[in-house]
């Protein structure tokens, strides 16, 4: 954790996390902070989380011997954009607790930024007709809300356990589940073993597609709908 990152959550008066304990870590930087208007519980702590119907919730008891599995459900519902207008209800509520004479600018903030949206929505929607009910690969299970959203079935993840590189026998059995599958891509993020993608990529038949799965995570994606973007076009065409 750099200082320069406590520096700016000492002078922050709001703290916009994820939640459902993807930001676990931040507590650990806001206690070396030492900024109560952010603490967990406080009116400047604001998370997007709130009123979102989570996948992936384990129907059994989770430890660490099963990977990074995620006790309270799948915490990446952002990359699903039909989740938008809730993430930015709460975007807006939190920062109205702060400044509320503030609030009828932030609401329509985000009446434009959701019109905006819905525009290109219909559009990603036409994008991914062709390839609705693919069958992909991922290398993490992080995309499971954008595949949802767009009808693409994930039939496997690389990884054995999440968060823990891939056996041997397990990538003999990926290999095999592709081909069987007739899976084309396998979904890999810039911080993933790109070149293990690859690999069983060319082993398999498929290829290995780099994912946004943050803005800045590929060139191009510098903001939420340029990455939405990318990752629909881009996508849509290694599918076909």
């Amino acid at each position: 954790m750099r200082p320069s990152m406590m520096l700016k959550l000492r002078r922050a008066d709001a703290l916009i996390e994820n939640g459902v304990e993807l930001d676990a870590w931040a507590d650990v930087a806001v206690l070396g902070a030492n900024n109560p208007n952010i603490v967990r519980g406080a009116a400047g702590r604001i998370e997007i989380s709130r009123g979102i119907s989570l996948l992936e919730v384990p129907s059994t008891r989770v430890d660490r011997s099963m990977g990074d599995v995620h006790p309270l459900g799948n915490p990446h519902f952002s990359l699903d954009p039909g989740l938008a207008p809730i993430i930015t209800q709460n975007i807006v509520d939190g920062l109205a607790r702060l400044s509320p004479d503030d609030r009828a600018v932030l609401e329509s903030n985000r009446r434009a930024f959701l019109e905006r949206l819905d525009r290109e929505m219909a559009r990603w929607n036409k994008i991914m007709e062709p390839v609705r009910g693919a069958k992909v690969i991922a290398y993490h299970p992080d995309v499971i809300y954008f595949l949802t959203r767009f009808g693409l079935v994930q039939v496997g993840t690389l990884e054995d356990r999440p968060g823990i590189p891939p056996s041997p026998q397990h990538l003999v059995q990926i290999i095999r589940l592709i081909k069987a599958e007739g899976v084309k891509v396998i979904l890999v993020e810039p911080w993933n073993d790109l070149k293990l993608a690859e690999r069983v990529a060319a082993e398999a038949g498929a290829k290995a597609f780099v994912f946004a799965s943050a803005v800045g995570a590929v060139k191009g994606a510098d903001n939420y709908i340029s990455a939405i973007e990318f990752n629909v076009t881009a996508l849509a065409q290694a599918l076909k």
